[in-house]
């Protein structure tokens, strides 16, 4: 039966303060399969605030009553069930504002957001989360400023934050003429995996790790995030982005980051976010020749895909890192609609020892860390097989790490809205690195190679093998 009562599962270090929680685009594809799934947790998981309301913000006019029966709905659909939680006491607190919201008629917004305030208190802090489409950050984000609610507002920004280079500056000069920049969220939903935070955390933590993290240890780094799904549910957005902008230049771009950035200072918000956006300038801009594009045979008869699309579903590319600790060392990312199987999976090649042994399984060191879920730490190495004679085999370990003592992982979406309700901003994009990325990418986005067919069901085009040469891709081998 469902619980009136607000939950207290987890004892957090910090409580976040009264808040009123907008949410933008409140009955579309993101806020239903991630926004208020990941909220929900956080009332199950005892997280949110003491005193907070939840408004839902779209075009429709939409009763109170009706925007919680669609909440139940979705989260009966994408979980966590309702009545696995306090869906009374979360039900509660739902409000919805509609009449859409803009620079020339907030619709009821004022109106709602006013009434929240009025019920947690007028010192609660304002957090606005555009979950819409690219297009509307700008009309948004002037619409708050000219409603007058911006000041002391945090304000969440999904990902791609622009779609060129032109479209990344032009947003940015907007939302700096509205907000002050510790205001700005720039999700990027990969930064907030528990795996990805224990990359650094690994490395920093363990000399094993931390001696080898180089250009004499390693000879390739392999980011690789394979998915069997299709874009049947997001088709129109999926054929004006493609892989590269959804994909490459965010998730990828930001992973690879993580991997390659110097020791920051201290694992403080500022201290990670200057260390990961740092490395980022020394991306070597990509040189076309060195990507493979692909678009998933079928693709154009998806309901919503333009019958003409030359829109990529895949990408390959080799990315150089052109400072001291990385210079020479390929880092190989890939990512694709409609392949063999679904993997988040970075892997670190290590080069083969000098030594007395040769003819050694060729990329038999490797040090691997899966992405999806809690992680996991993979490990696989050369060792002697028993027996009478000198014979080698490759042996594996594998660490679960939801598996440790006391372990209780968050979804990232559920991590990051926690951290933007904190306030915490360390694993979140900043301008420089965003701009850093756009600057990687414009040689790809300016003159793209040919989008090449590939089979549903497979490992992407046949060209791609050839970025990995003379090693061979880890997955799919």
């Amino acid at each position: 039966m469902a619980n009136a009562k607000r939950p207290s599962k987890r004892v957090a270090a910090h409580s976040p303060g009264p808040t009123v929680f907008v949410l933008y685009g409140a009955t579309g594809d993101l806020a239903k399969r991630m926004v208020l799934p990941a909220f929900y947790r956080l009332a199950i998981e005892g997280l949110l605030p003491n005193k907070w309301l939840l408004v839902g913000n779209g075009r429709g006019d939409v009763a109170h009553e009706d925007f919680r029966a669609h909440v139940r709905d979705v989260l009966a659909t994408f979980g966590p069930h309702p009545d696995s939680g306090p869906w009374r006491w979360f039900s509660q607190r739902l409000l919805f504002a509609g009449g859409g919201f803009n620079a020339d008629d907030p619709g009821s917004l004022l109106d709602v957001v006013a009434q929240a305030r009025a019920r947690v208190g007028s010192d609660a802090q304002l957090i606005h989360y555009l979950a819409v489409p690219p297009a509307a950050f700008m009309d948004l984000t002037e619409a708050l400023g000219r409603h007058g609610l911006a000041a002391g507002a945090r304000v969440v920004y999904e990902k791609p934050f622009g779609t060129s280079p032109e479209g990344f500056g032009k947003l940015e000069r907007v939302v700096h003429s509205v907000l002050e920049e510790p205001q700005v969220y720039r999700i990027d939903h990969f930064l907030g995996k528990e795996a990805t935070q224990d990359l650094h955390l690994l490395r920093f933590a363990n000399g094993l790790f931390s001696a080898m993290w180089n250009r004499e240890h390693i000879k390739a780094v392999q980011i690789d995030v394979p998915e069997k799904l299709g874009i049947t549910d997001r088709s129109q957005f999926y054929d004006a982005t493609g892989a590269v902008l959804d994909m490459l230049i965010t998730h990828l771009f930001q992973v690879a980051a993580e991997v390659a950035m110097e020791p920051p200072a201290s694992l403080s918000a500022d201290d990670l976010q200057a260390a990961r956006e740092e490395v980022i300038k020394s991306f070597r801009p990509l040189d076309s020749r060195e990507v493979v594009l692909g678009q998933f045979a079928g693709y154009r008869d998806v309901p919503g895909v333009a019958a003409r699309s030359r829109t990529d579903t895949y990408v390959a590319a080799r990315l150089w890192i052109d400072n001291p600790r990385w210079r020479g060392v390929p880092f190989l990312l890939r990512t694709g609609k409609r392949m063999a199987a679904s993997e988040q999976r970075v892997s670190l090649v290590l080069r083969e020892p000098a030594g007395p042994l040769t003819g050694l399984p060729s990329d038999a060191n490797v040090v691997s860390f899966a992405l999806s879920g809690a992680g996991e730490l993979d490990l696989s190495l050369v060792a002697k097989k028993p027996g009478p004679t000198l014979e080698v085999e490759i042996a594996t370990s594998r660490i679960r790490l939801a598996d440790l003592p006391g372990a209780d992982p968050l979804p990232p979406y559920v991590r990051l809205i926690h951290d933007v309700l904190l306030g915490d901003r360390s694993l979140f994009t900043r301008p420089d690195g965003l701009a850093a990325v756009w600057k990687v990418a414009e040689p790809l986005l300016s003159k793209p190679p040919r989008v090449a067919s590939y089979p549903q069901g497979s490992w992407g085009p046949a060209q791609a093998t050839r970025l990995a040469e003379p090693g061979r891709w880890l997955l799919g081998q």
